[in-house]
C-alpha cells in the first residue's frame, strides 16, 4: 500500500510511554502515525493532517480531550474523522458524556492493545473500506481493494495503480465532491508535488477505462471544484 493510501491515525497522549506503545501497535496494523502530546498541537494537527482517525486521551494539558473532541465535531472540514477517546474514567455517566460531545467510540484505561487495535480497524472500515480489503461497489462497478480488480457490470477493467487509486476513493463516498487538492492528498500523498492538472488527466484515463464495454460515465465534474462518483 502507498504511503498516500495507508490511513494515518493521530494519537494525542500526553504520556511518552502510551504513545510509544500506540505508535508501535499502530504501525504494525500497517497505518501511518502522527503525534501530539497536548490539546494545542492536537488541534494544530488535526487541521494540518486531516487524519483518517484520533486516538484522544481524556486528561491533557492546556485543552482538555473532551474539548479537542467538541471543535472537532462542530466542524465542517473535520466532524467526518472518527475519534476514540482514551480514559480512566469508566463510570456511566463519563462514558455518556463522551460520546455525547461526538466520540465515535470510548476505551477505559487501562485497556487491552488488541482490542483497541480492533475498535480502530472497525472505525476505519466504516470510513475508509478500500484500505481495509473491503470490496466496495456502486452500480454496476465492483472494486476489489484486496485482489486489486475491477470489474464492471461482470467484466474486468484494466487500471493502472493511480486510476485504481482514484476510483478507491471516488468509490468510498459516493455522491461527495472531492476537490482536487483532497484527490491529491488522497491518491498521491502529501510530500508529492503533483500539478492539479495531472488529476484531470488521470480522471480522464479512469473514465476511459470504465467505459471499456460501454455504459455511462458515472464520474462527474463540478465545475470549479472537482470531481464525484455519481
Amino acid at each position: 500500500m502507498s504511503p498516500a493510501q495507508q490511513p494515518s491515525v493521530l494519537v494525542v497522549e500526553d504520556e511518552s510511554a502510551q504513545r510509544e506503545v500506540l505508535n508501535y501497535n499502530l504501525e504494525a496494523e500497517g497505518f501511518r502515525v502522527v503525534m501530539a502530546e497536548n490539546g494545542d498541537e492536537a488541534l494544530l494537527m488535526v487541521s494540518e493532517e486531516k487524519p483518517d482517525l484520533i486516538v484522544l486521551d481524556w486528561m491533557l494539558p492546556n485543552v482538555s480531550g473532551i474539548e479537542i473532541c467538541r471543535r472537532i465535531k462542530s466542524s465542517n472540514e473535520t466532524r467526518h474523522i472518527p475519534v476514540i477517546m482514551l480514559s480512566a474514567r469508566s463510570e456511566e455517566v463519563d462514558r455518556v458524556r463522551g460520546l455525547e460531545t461526538g466520540a465515535d467510540d470510548y476505551v477505559v484505561k487501562p485497556y487491552s492493545v488488541v482490542e483497541l487495535m480492533a475498535r480502530v480497524r472497525t472505525q476505519l472500515r466504516r470510513t475508509r473500506p478500500a484500505t481495509m480489503g473491503e470490496r466496495l461497489t456502486y452500480d454496476d462497478i465492483m472494486l476489489d481493494s484486496e485482489e486489486h480488480r475491477v470489474f464492471r457490470d461482470g467484466k474486468p477493467l484494466k487500471l493502472g495503480p493511480t486510476e485504481f487509486r482514484l476510483l478507491s476513493t471516488l468509490m468510498e463516498k459516493p455522491g461527495r465532491v472531492w476537490t482536487r487538492d483532497q484527490l491529491l492528498d488522497r491518491v498521491w500523498g502529501r510530500d508529492i508535488y503533483v500539478d492539479t492538472r495531472t488529476i484531470d488527466v488521470h480522471v480522464g484515463r479512469l473514465r476511459k477505462a470504465l467505459m471499456t464495454h460501454g455504459g455511462e460515465d458515472p464520474v462527474r465534474t463540478v465545475r470549479g471544484t472537482g470531481y464525484s462518483l455519481g
